[in-house]
């Protein structure tokens, strides 16, 4: 039997599903969708095109959502210092926490993180064994390649008419 997968999307994939109105693809594999919770703020703290649809889509999914340390330090920095709390990369940091542990965790989960910004893709990222670093579009090719989407090409390009800024990176490289 294998281990069970986690898909765990960080703030821009959510964003370009949602321009493509496309955000049902995430459980197409099967596999459980967390949201830590860093990202979920991420999302939903500001008013954009998206935000609204997110929070809603999250809510009518039940999506569930991955408590972390990352999220707590953050909201304890803007309690007490919010003019100078770091806001950058936070998502990021708290994906990282989660896959550090599902690394240490003994039901051995597989953990799937789902990025789209370039600067992730080459920034240096500890992926512990049990857990994958994959591209909006990769894991958009994955889809079509198991049949269960027409057009991976067509969801991005939704995206984009929507007024998406995809990223041109592509990764892994072809």
């Amino acid at each position: 039997m294998s281990a069970p997968v986690v898909l765990l999307p960080d703030a821009g994939p959510l964003i370009s599903l949602a321009y493509a109105d496309a955000l049902d693809l995430l459980f197409k594999p099967g596999w459980s969708l967390v949201l830590v919770d860093m990202v979920l703020h991420e999302v939903t703290r500001q008013h954009t095109p998206t935000s609204e649809k997110l929070a809603q889509w999250i809510a009518a999914n039940q999506v569930t959502t991955l408590t972390t340390r990352t999220f707590e330090h953050y909201q304890q920095a803007l309690a007490t210092q919010a003019a100078t709390a770091r806001k950058s990369n936070l998502g990021e940091l708290a994906i990282q926490e989660a896959m550090n542990d599902f690394a240490l965790d003994q039901t051995q989960k597989t953990g799937v993180f789902l990025f789209e910004d370039h600067k992730i893709a080459r920034a240096s990222f500890l992926v512990p064994d049990n857990c994958r670093k994959i591209s909006t579009r990769a894991f958009l090719l994955f889809l079509e390649h198991k049949g269960w989407l027409a057009s991976a090409a067509e969801i991005e390009r939704r995206a984009i008419l929507a007024g998406r800024n995809f990223s041109r990176l592509r990764f892994p490289p072809e």
